[in-house]
């Protein structure tokens, strides 16, 4: 079979993709399919290249016989030494099959094996390349549109752009240029689908990567973006060096480098902020534009916290429909309530309740929560925030009948939590407790010793636990120390 095949090869390497290895395995399966199905056997058959693979036979191996019983295998003495004169029974010869001898069943057996071979061969391959390739940025052509879904031109094969990966700000006409992520590759019994979008965060993220280097490169990285495509876009960055600013970096050289962004997402607003650990300072950051003046945690194992604003600030830290605060939410995740200082002020909260949230998480040293105790027990402290009694503060504004009362808290817990306060915390009384305290200090000595003129059924503080006590008792009821009660002369 001489025939020049190598601008056939040529052609089915550029336009299908397809190795010249599997090319050629591609034609000699044909040519093997075609020979069974003239002879009914092909386990004779031999197909063979040139060393430039320009030209291909297939020769059937006979076994040199005196009198043929099977002519598909054998082959007579006499006529094989007619095409070799050195030939001896029992030797093989190779003898060349024109394919003109196919009948045309044969030959559309054999094209109907090639197509197959050829299409099987290039869904294989374009499925390895772009399956790598899922999470990359793509550049397509619009082709056509059908119920809602765009098909885009990728060259070697058709991609697909989901009406639900399409942001609400594009309008795409034909032979548009389209940028998208690749997110999906799948074998279907049509061919290859290759699913692409232009809403996901990914998309966002290679973007940056195109346009900004320090993130390409890892000097600046991207902790989470968070999106409602064709609206607003939220960013949280931070830099591997002290030295780069890694909003800075994103945003470039009179904004130059954002602005491309935006460009490519259609004038979509994008807010770029820097990642803080500190829960308090990120919740600031992910409201900007919106300048917030506190943040308080209300409830960090819930991740519940309220951002005060100004009045002027509120419309634009909560955004048209919600739209900033919730992105925000989602950026940081937190439940941030924001609230104006009116508002703040008016909230069932009690101002040292305030004061003892705010001083946990600014600058303040001083210990507000009954956890933060140094050498607290833990099953202590988790008794009493079972009964909701977080901080300090709400422990000291409760009265012994009120601590009585509470079901899974002991004495003893109570007596420890009083020991640490006394050790370890500074209590600043208001003018009236001051007061009040002045007054009972009239009526005794020094060592709290009870003025005669003062009745005995009066009641007392224990000198050890702070319990109450009357004159009449020898020891405290809560922590059983012995007491004594000493008149003046």
């Amino acid at each position: 079979m001489a025939t020049d095949m190598s601008d056939a090869i040529t052609q089915l390497i550029q336009d299908r993709g397809i190795s010249e290895e599997l090319i050629l395995k591609t034609i000699e399966n044909t040519l093997i399919a075609a020979y069974k199905r003239r002879f009914g056997n092909a386990e004779n058959a031999i197909v063979r290249f040139s060393e430039d693979n320009k030209t291909v036979s297939i020769l059937a191996q006979k076994r040199i016989v005196d009198g043929v019983y099977d002519p598909v295998s054998e082959i007579d003495i006499e006529e094989a030494r007619e095409l070799n004169p050195d030939a001896e029974l029992g030797d093989e010869l190779l003898i060349e099959v024109d394919p003109r001898d196919f009948d045309r069943i044969a030959v559309q057996s054999a094209k109907q094996t090639a197509h197959q071979s050829i299409r099987e061969i290039q869904k294989d391959s374009l499925y390895s390349e772009f399956k790598d390739k899922v999470g990359e940025i793509i550049i397509g052509y619009y082709q056509r549109e059908r119920n809602g879904t765009i098909y885009v031109d990728l060259g070697k094969l058709e991609g697909i752009l989901p009406r639900k990966f399409q942001s609400p700000r594009e309008l795409y006409h034909v032979n548009d240029r389209i940028k998208a992520l690749i997110t999906e590759v799948n074998k279907t019994p049509a061919g290859l689908q290759v699913v692409l979008s232009r809403t996901h965060t990914d998309f966002v993220r290679a973007i940056f990567e195109l346009e900004v280097p320090e993130v390409y490169d890892k000097t600046v990285e991207i902790h989470k973006i968070v999106r409602e495509a064709g609206y607003r876009t939220k960013l949280a960055v931070y830099s591997n060096r002290e030295d780069v600013d890694p909003v800075g970096a994103c945003v470039g050289l009179k904004g130059v480098r954002i602005q491309a962004v935006i460009r490519e997402l259609e004038g979509e607003k994008i807010d770029i902020l820097k990642y803080d650990p500190d829960p308090r300072r990120f919740i600031k950051n992910a409201l900007s534009p919106a300048e917030v003046r506190d943040v308080i945690i209300l409830d960090e194992a819930k991740h519940q916290a309220l951002a005060v604003v100004s009045d002027t600030q509120l419309s634009l830290a909560i955004g048209k429909q919600g739209l900033n605060v919730r992105l925000a939410n989602r950026l940081v995740d937190w439940n941030i309530d924001v609230k104006t200082d009116a508002q703040f002020e008016e909230m069932d909260i009690a101002s040292e309740s305030r004061k003892a949230v705010s001083e946990l998480f600014g600058d303040s040293e001083e210990i507000s929560r009954i956890a933060e105790l140094p050498g607290i027990a833990r099953e202590t402290a988790d008794a009493f925030l079972a009964k909701e009694i977080d901080f300090i503060q709400d422990f000291l504004e409760l009265s012994e009948e009120e601590l009585a009362k509470l079901e899974g808290v002991t004495e003893s817990q109570i007596a420890e939590l009083r020991k640490l306060i006394e050790e370890y915390v500074e209590i600043v009384e208001d003018e009236e407790s001051a007061e009040a305290e002045a007054e009972t200090e009239k009526n005794l000595v020094p060592g709290g010793v009870p003025d005669e003129t003062e009745s005995e059924s009066e009641e007392y503080e224990c000198p050890e636990c702070g319990a109450k006590i009357t004159v009449d008792m020898t020891n405290c009821p809560n922590c059983g120390i012995g007491l004594s009660f000493e008149y003046e002369e």
